[in-house]
Protein backbone atom coordinates (compact mmCIF):
# COMPACT_ATOMS: atom_id res chain seq x y z
CA UNK A 1 0.00 0.00 0.00
CA UNK A 2 1.40 3.14 -1.26
CA UNK A 3 1.29 6.11 1.47
CA UNK A 4 -0.45 8.92 0.17
CA UNK A 5 -2.29 12.16 1.71
CA UNK A 6 -6.34 12.47 1.83
CA UNK A 7 -8.60 14.70 2.17
CA UNK A 8 -11.45 16.34 3.78
CA UNK A 9 -13.60 16.36 0.71
CA UNK A 10 -12.31 12.68 -0.59
CA UNK A 11 -13.38 11.28 2.75
CA UNK A 12 -16.62 13.56 3.27
CA UNK A 13 -17.80 12.41 -0.13
CA UNK A 14 -17.68 8.64 0.51
CA UNK A 15 -19.32 9.02 3.52
CA UNK A 16 -22.90 6.98 3.57
CA UNK A 17 -25.78 6.17 6.00
CA UNK A 18 -25.02 3.50 8.78
CA UNK A 19 -28.73 1.74 8.31
CA UNK A 20 -29.52 -0.94 10.35
CA UNK A 21 -32.68 -3.28 11.30
CA UNK A 22 -34.71 -1.78 14.40
CA UNK A 23 -36.31 -5.04 14.47
CA UNK A 24 -34.87 -8.04 16.54
CA UNK A 25 -35.58 -11.69 17.22
CA UNK A 26 -38.14 -10.05 20.21
CA UNK A 27 -39.67 -7.40 18.48
CA UNK A 28 -40.54 -10.39 15.64
CA UNK A 29 -41.66 -12.44 18.03
CA UNK A 30 -43.63 -9.86 19.59
CA UNK A 31 -45.01 -8.52 16.42
CA UNK A 32 -46.05 -11.94 14.98
CA UNK A 33 -48.50 -12.48 18.39
CA UNK A 34 -49.99 -9.24 18.09
CA UNK A 35 -50.97 -10.02 14.54
CA UNK A 36 -52.88 -13.53 15.71
CA UNK A 37 -54.83 -11.94 18.35
CA UNK A 38 -58.91 -11.80 17.70
CA UNK A 39 -60.16 -8.76 16.57
CA UNK A 40 -63.29 -7.95 19.37
CA UNK A 41 -65.28 -4.80 20.74
CA UNK A 42 -63.44 -5.59 23.96
CA UNK A 43 -60.99 -7.94 25.66
CA UNK A 44 -60.83 -9.38 29.40
CA UNK A 45 -58.62 -11.44 31.34
CA UNK A 46 -58.68 -14.28 29.43
CA UNK A 47 -57.31 -12.58 26.49
CA UNK A 48 -54.58 -11.42 28.25
CA UNK A 49 -53.71 -14.71 30.19
CA UNK A 50 -53.75 -16.38 26.27
CA UNK A 51 -51.40 -13.75 25.41
CA UNK A 52 -48.98 -14.59 28.18
CA UNK A 53 -49.36 -18.35 27.83
CA UNK A 54 -47.85 -17.84 24.63
CA UNK A 55 -44.88 -16.68 25.90
CA UNK A 56 -44.51 -14.48 28.94
CA UNK A 57 -41.39 -12.14 27.84
CA UNK A 58 -43.16 -11.50 24.50
CA UNK A 59 -46.79 -11.34 25.84
CA UNK A 60 -45.31 -8.91 28.79
CA UNK A 61 -43.68 -6.95 25.43
CA UNK A 62 -46.75 -7.11 24.28
CA UNK A 63 -48.47 -5.54 26.95
CA UNK A 64 -45.77 -2.56 27.56
CA UNK A 65 -46.89 -2.12 24.00
CA UNK A 66 -50.50 -1.60 24.64
CA UNK A 67 -49.82 0.44 27.49
CA UNK A 68 -47.24 2.60 26.48
CA UNK A 69 -44.66 1.87 28.99
CA UNK A 70 -40.96 2.04 29.33
CA UNK A 71 -39.49 -1.37 30.64
CA UNK A 72 -38.58 0.34 34.06
CA UNK A 73 -41.93 1.60 34.12
CA UNK A 74 -43.87 -1.21 34.05
CA UNK A 75 -41.53 -3.09 36.30
CA UNK A 76 -42.47 -0.37 38.78
CA UNK A 77 -46.30 -0.45 37.92
CA UNK A 78 -46.34 -4.40 38.50
CA UNK A 79 -44.00 -4.22 41.98
CA UNK A 80 -46.67 -1.68 43.33
CA UNK A 81 -49.66 -4.17 42.93
CA UNK A 82 -47.04 -7.12 43.63
CA UNK A 83 -45.11 -6.20 46.46
CA UNK A 84 -43.53 -9.71 47.35
CA UNK A 85 -43.02 -12.54 45.36
CA UNK A 86 -41.54 -11.47 41.91
CA UNK A 87 -43.01 -9.97 38.89
CA UNK A 88 -41.73 -12.63 36.39
CA UNK A 89 -42.47 -15.35 34.33
CA UNK A 90 -42.76 -17.88 37.11
CA UNK A 91 -44.70 -15.53 39.56
CA UNK A 92 -46.99 -15.94 36.86
CA UNK A 93 -47.05 -19.62 36.51
CA UNK A 94 -47.47 -20.16 40.42
CA UNK A 95 -49.79 -17.10 41.22
CA UNK A 96 -51.61 -16.55 37.68
CA UNK A 97 -54.80 -15.02 38.65
CA UNK A 98 -53.17 -12.64 41.38
CA UNK A 99 -50.93 -11.46 38.27
CA UNK A 100 -53.90 -11.02 35.86
CA UNK A 101 -55.69 -8.84 38.72
CA UNK A 102 -52.79 -7.19 38.91
CA UNK A 103 -52.40 -6.57 34.92
CA UNK A 104 -56.36 -5.78 35.27
CA UNK A 105 -55.98 -2.66 37.69
CA UNK A 106 -53.88 -0.83 35.88
CA UNK A 107 -55.49 -1.39 32.78
CA UNK A 108 -54.41 -3.83 30.45
CA UNK A 109 -57.79 -4.70 29.09
CA UNK A 110 -59.54 -1.84 28.19
CA UNK A 111 -56.70 -0.56 26.70
CA UNK A 112 -55.83 -3.20 24.59
CA UNK A 113 -59.73 -2.68 23.34
CA UNK A 114 -59.05 1.23 22.80
CA UNK A 115 -55.72 0.40 20.83
CA UNK A 116 -57.10 -2.64 18.32
CA UNK A 117 -60.26 -0.87 17.33
CA UNK A 118 -58.54 2.63 16.83
CA UNK A 119 -59.50 3.58 13.64
CA UNK A 120 -55.91 5.42 12.51
CA UNK A 121 -55.15 8.36 10.42
CA UNK A 122 -52.15 8.94 8.39
CA UNK A 123 -50.58 11.98 10.78
CA UNK A 124 -50.93 9.02 13.58
CA UNK A 125 -47.90 8.07 11.99
CA UNK A 126 -45.80 11.02 12.06
CA UNK A 127 -47.40 11.84 15.46
CA UNK A 128 -46.18 8.76 17.05
CA UNK A 129 -42.66 8.83 14.98
CA UNK A 130 -42.91 12.86 16.84
CA UNK A 131 -43.37 11.39 20.37
CA UNK A 132 -40.67 8.54 20.51
CA UNK A 133 -38.25 10.71 18.96
CA UNK A 134 -38.62 14.39 19.76
CA UNK A 135 -41.17 13.92 22.11
CA UNK A 136 -39.34 11.59 24.29
CA UNK A 137 -36.27 13.62 24.61
CA UNK A 138 -39.02 16.78 25.46
CA UNK A 139 -40.82 14.11 28.51
CA UNK A 140 -36.64 13.72 29.92
CA UNK A 141 -35.66 17.47 29.47
CA UNK A 142 -39.53 18.88 31.30
CA UNK A 143 -38.74 16.17 33.93
CA UNK A 144 -35.31 16.81 34.76
CA UNK A 145 -36.12 20.91 34.48
CA UNK A 146 -39.26 20.06 36.48
CA UNK A 147 -37.46 18.89 39.33
CA UNK A 148 -34.50 21.70 39.42
CA UNK A 149 -36.91 24.24 39.01
CA UNK A 150 -38.64 23.12 42.24
CA UNK A 151 -35.23 22.93 43.84
CA UNK A 152 -34.11 26.22 42.73
CA UNK A 153 -37.71 28.12 43.91
CA UNK A 154 -36.39 26.64 47.61
CA UNK A 155 -32.70 27.87 47.78
CA UNK A 156 -34.12 31.04 45.82
CA UNK A 157 -36.67 31.43 49.17
CA UNK A 158 -33.75 31.19 51.71
CA UNK A 159 -30.78 32.82 49.83
CA UNK A 160 -32.33 35.22 47.95
CA UNK A 161 -29.62 35.80 44.76
CA UNK A 162 -27.00 34.71 46.11
CA UNK A 163 -26.68 31.27 44.10
CA UNK A 164 -25.49 30.61 40.97
CA UNK A 165 -27.07 27.31 38.41
CA UNK A 166 -26.04 24.56 36.30
CA UNK A 167 -21.94 25.85 36.37
CA UNK A 168 -18.71 24.44 37.13
CA UNK A 169 -17.53 25.25 40.74
CA UNK A 170 -13.86 25.41 41.85
CA UNK A 171 -13.20 22.94 45.11
CA UNK A 172 -10.22 21.25 46.78
CA UNK A 173 -6.70 22.13 45.49
CA UNK A 174 -8.44 24.01 42.01
CA UNK A 175 -10.44 20.76 41.72
CA UNK A 176 -13.81 21.44 39.14
CA UNK A 177 -16.84 20.01 38.89
CA UNK A 178 -20.25 20.89 37.47
CA UNK A 179 -22.84 20.95 39.44
CA UNK A 180 -26.74 22.16 39.22
CA UNK A 181 -26.69 24.74 42.14
CA UNK A 182 -23.80 26.36 44.11
CA UNK A 183 -24.06 28.42 46.92
CA UNK A 184 -23.36 31.55 47.27
CA UNK A 185 -21.64 30.85 44.02
CA UNK A 186 -19.27 28.88 41.51
CA UNK A 187 -16.07 29.72 43.65
CA UNK A 188 -14.96 27.87 46.63
CA UNK A 189 -18.91 26.99 47.75
CA UNK A 190 -20.11 26.27 50.76
CA UNK A 191 -23.11 24.70 49.75
CA UNK A 192 -23.74 22.43 46.34
CA UNK A 193 -26.92 20.76 45.07
CA UNK A 194 -27.25 17.83 42.61
CA UNK A 195 -30.25 17.45 40.66
CA UNK A 196 -30.92 14.31 39.08
CA UNK A 197 -34.82 12.81 38.42
CA UNK A 198 -34.68 9.17 37.44
CA UNK A 199 -35.67 8.34 34.18
CA UNK A 200 -35.47 12.03 33.37
CA UNK A 201 -32.66 13.24 30.82
CA UNK A 202 -32.12 9.59 29.59
CA UNK A 203 -28.69 9.36 31.66
CA UNK A 204 -27.13 6.19 32.62
CA UNK A 205 -27.58 5.50 36.43
CA UNK A 206 -23.94 4.66 35.94
CA UNK A 207 -23.62 8.60 34.58
CA UNK A 208 -25.42 9.74 37.42
CA UNK A 209 -23.23 8.25 39.79
CA UNK A 210 -20.26 9.32 38.26
CA UNK A 211 -21.36 13.05 38.74
CA UNK A 212 -22.12 12.97 41.82
CA UNK A 213 -18.60 10.96 42.45
CA UNK A 214 -16.78 13.83 40.47
CA UNK A 215 -18.33 16.70 42.76
CA UNK A 216 -17.43 14.35 45.67
CA UNK A 217 -14.17 14.30 44.57
CA UNK A 218 -13.57 17.83 43.77
CA UNK A 219 -15.48 19.73 46.75
CA UNK A 220 -13.32 21.05 49.53
CA UNK A 221 -14.39 18.77 52.93
CA UNK A 222 -16.15 21.80 54.47
CA UNK A 223 -18.36 22.20 51.45
CA UNK A 224 -22.16 20.59 52.25
CA UNK A 225 -23.45 18.73 48.87
CA UNK A 226 -27.46 17.84 48.74
CA UNK A 227 -28.97 15.39 46.42
CA UNK A 228 -32.67 16.09 45.18
CA UNK A 229 -34.09 13.10 43.02
CA UNK A 230 -37.05 11.63 42.42
CA UNK A 231 -38.97 9.27 40.13
CA UNK A 232 -41.32 6.18 41.02
CA UNK A 233 -39.16 4.17 38.86
CA UNK A 234 -36.23 4.24 40.99
CA UNK A 235 -38.10 1.10 42.64
CA UNK A 236 -36.77 -0.60 39.06
CA UNK A 237 -33.11 0.09 40.11
CA UNK A 238 -32.55 0.23 43.86
CA UNK A 239 -29.04 -1.50 43.37
CA UNK A 240 -28.61 2.14 41.49
CA UNK A 241 -30.27 3.97 44.23
CA UNK A 242 -28.78 1.96 47.05
CA UNK A 243 -25.27 3.19 45.82
CA UNK A 244 -25.72 6.69 46.18
CA UNK A 245 -27.22 5.99 49.72
CA UNK A 246 -24.37 4.50 50.90
CA UNK A 247 -22.02 7.21 49.76
CA UNK A 248 -24.56 9.46 52.55
CA UNK A 249 -24.08 6.68 54.78
CA UNK A 250 -20.45 7.80 54.21
CA UNK A 251 -21.27 11.48 54.90
CA UNK A 252 -20.15 12.04 51.29
CA UNK A 253 -23.77 13.65 50.30
CA UNK A 254 -24.86 15.57 53.52
CA UNK A 255 -29.03 14.52 52.53
CA UNK A 256 -30.62 12.91 49.55
CA UNK A 257 -34.22 14.85 48.98
CA UNK A 258 -37.21 13.87 47.18
CA UNK A 259 -40.05 16.43 46.03
CA UNK A 260 -42.52 14.87 49.18
CA UNK A 261 -39.06 15.85 51.68
CA UNK A 262 -39.68 19.85 50.65
CA UNK A 263 -39.87 20.63 54.16
CA UNK A 264 -36.74 18.76 55.02
CA UNK A 265 -34.63 20.23 52.29
CA UNK A 266 -36.46 23.59 53.05
CA UNK A 267 -35.59 23.78 57.28
CA UNK A 268 -32.28 22.31 56.05
CA UNK A 269 -31.31 25.23 53.50
CA UNK A 270 -32.23 27.60 56.43
CA UNK A 271 -30.12 25.92 59.00
CA UNK A 272 -27.02 25.73 56.90
CA UNK A 273 -27.27 29.70 56.12
CA UNK A 274 -27.64 30.14 60.05
CA UNK A 275 -24.82 28.03 60.79
CA UNK A 276 -22.50 28.73 57.57
CA UNK A 277 -23.09 32.89 58.29
CA UNK A 278 -24.33 33.34 54.58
Amino acid sequence: MQPRDQTLDEIKTSLSPLTVEWMDDAAREAMALLAELPVKDSYDREDVATMLDQGFDRGILCARLFLMMSKDSMTTALTEKLPTGGIGAKRYKTDREVFLDALDSIGLPAQMAATINYQPVWSDILKERLRSGRGSAIQGQKRGRGLEDFTEVLVREVFGDAYETRCTFTGADGKTAKCDIAIPDRNRPRIVIEVKGYNATGSKMTDIIGDLDAIIDAKRHDTTLMFVTDGSTWAARLSDLRKIVERQNQGKIARIYTTKMQSDLLEDLRSLKKSMRL
